[in-house]
């Protein structure tokens, strides 16, 4: 089980999520989250980063994951 999946830590890397969930690569779309040269930042860090807001975009991954499964 990964880590998102089990204690979905804001620390984890963008790369890490898309790489164990490649549907929430739409959502980091979405909220201008760069996963490309600034994918090894932690979401929160990473929406930080990119000025989106990190609850928003920590929900709508959590969303993405769960209907996903």
């Amino acid at each position: 089980m990964s880590s998102i999946q089990t204690g979905f830590d804001p620390g984890v890397s963008v790369n890490q999520v898309i790489r164990e969930h490649p549907g929430t690569v739409e959502v980091f779309n979405r909220f201008g989250i760069d996963s490309c040269c600034g994918g090894a930042a932690g979401m929160r860090d990473a929406a930080l980063r990119d000025g989106a807001d990190p609850e928003a975009l920590l929900a709508a991954v959590r969303s993405a994951i769960e209907a996903a499964s």
